[in-house]
């Protein structure tokens, strides 16, 4: 990011880590990470955010260059999870007058990462609160759970900016060139997606504000469209599905399962489906499966059986899939067996712990290899899947 204006006195001071492969040691970001810190520079200087410690260096470079020989008088602690936080420690050792922002949860969390004595140092805030710097007015929502129980973002009334801690960010660098919504959908779904309702009360606050601009800790600082943001939000955060179409989540040991799914893929484009995606559990990147099941108001569960069960690769994307509060869609089967087929029954049984599944009928049991009659099954399949399209 070339431009580090965000407004005439708010300044990017974040960084990209093009290095990383792995955020938060699972989910793969080719496109690397931008962590993302600003400076609000009034009659006393704001740091919002510190920034992960692998790009410490750039970030400190890019604030004293902004500083210009100033003092930090205080900083705003949005979020204590690490690729923020670590150097809150560093900055309140460099600053000694410092005073640190943040609310009674931050404060009770603070310990857990930093030996610091802050008594003299911390400014609490509470809901709705606001503090001046100058021009500049912050206001102080609490937001529990998304996805930290001591998260809040801020909203400063002189240039209608939300700093929007985690919200509506995403994974890739500040200059990688690609579609928001898809990879903002990942981040969301894997990362924030358990705590829908937590999201939609958050929502609710900053829609009786004016906003401007979004500036998130992850991703590009959001000026145009926000319209498009907060509403895509509003439907991930709802388990609404957001797309028309159907998602074939497969889990095969030796292909055949796989070669099933295919079937049943062109069976559905066949007749009409709209958007029909395949994901190999085994092979692809399993938090674009969790992603893609979000996306779609309908899926497709095709599994072989396994140890009296389902292959692993399903049971841990039904895994992820409950822990993110899955709900609110159809979903069809599709079992593998040899001789005692067993993966429709474990998939059901998972099912059955999800709010709001509706399981489409019949099921398609396939013993090892596909046969006439199991594609006759898969067409009739296919027809109560579209049903309703």
């Amino acid at each position: 990011m070339k431009d580090t204006t965000i407004t005439d006195s708010i300044i990017y001071i974040g960084a990209d880590d093009k290095e990383i492969r792995l955020f938060e040691s699972q989910y793969e970001v080719p496109n690397g990470m931008a962590y993302n810190s600003y400076l609000i520079k009034d009659k006393k200087n704001v740091v919002l955010d510190t920034i992960d410690r692998n790009v410490t260096n750039t970030w400190l470079v890019n604030l004293e260059k902004e500083l210009n020989g100033e003092e930090v008088d205080y900083l705003v602690v949005s979020h204590l999870e690490p690729d923020h936080a670590y150097n809150i420690g560093l900055l309140a050792r460099k600053y000694p007058k410092m005073k640190i922002i943040g609310n009674a949860m931050t404060f009770k969390m603070l310990p857990n990462f930093f030996d610091l004595d802050i008594t003299q140092r911390k400014v609490e805030v509470k809901e709705g609160e606001t503090l001046n710097f100058g021009k500049h007015t912050l206001q102080f929502f609490m937001a529990p759970m998304v996805h930290w129980p001591e998260v809040m973002v801020t909203y400063d009334h002189n240039d209608k900016v939300l700093f929007s801690a985690d919200g509506f960010g995403k994974f890739g660098t500040l200059n990688t060139e690609e579609d928001w919504d898809c990879e903002a959908r990942r981040y969301y779904f894997g990362i924030v997606g358990k705590y829908g309702a937590q999201v939609q009360a958050l929502l609710k606050k900053v829609a009786k504000l004016e906003i401007d601009i979004i500036c998130p800790l992850h991703g590009p600082i959001l000026k145009e469209n926000l319209g498009h943001y907060i509403e895509k939000y509003d439907i991930w955060s709802s388990y609404r599905p957001e797309d028309e179409g159907v998602h074939i989540a497969c889990a095969s040991i030796y292909g055949n399962t796989l070669a099933v799914a295919r079937q049943l893929k062109e069976i559905l484009e066949r007749k009409g489906a709209k958007k029909v995606v395949l994901t190999d559990l085994v092979k692809e990147d399993m938090a674009e499966a969790v992603e893609d099941a979000f996306r779609y108001g309908k899926i497709v569960l095709a599994a072989s059986s396994y140890n009296a069960g389902v292959f692993v690769p399903m049971q841990q994307f039904l895994t992820k899939l409950k822990e993110r509060n899955y709900q609110n869609r159809k979903v069809a089967l599709i079992e593998n067996g040899s001789w005692a087929p067993s993966a429709a029954k474990t998939m059901r049984e998972i099912l059955q712990e999800m709010k709001e599944i509706e399981i489409i009928e019949p099921s398609v049991t396939i013993q090892s290899t596909m046969k006439p009659e199991n594609i006759e099954q898969m067409e009739k399949l296919a027809e109560a899947i579209m049903g309703g399209e």
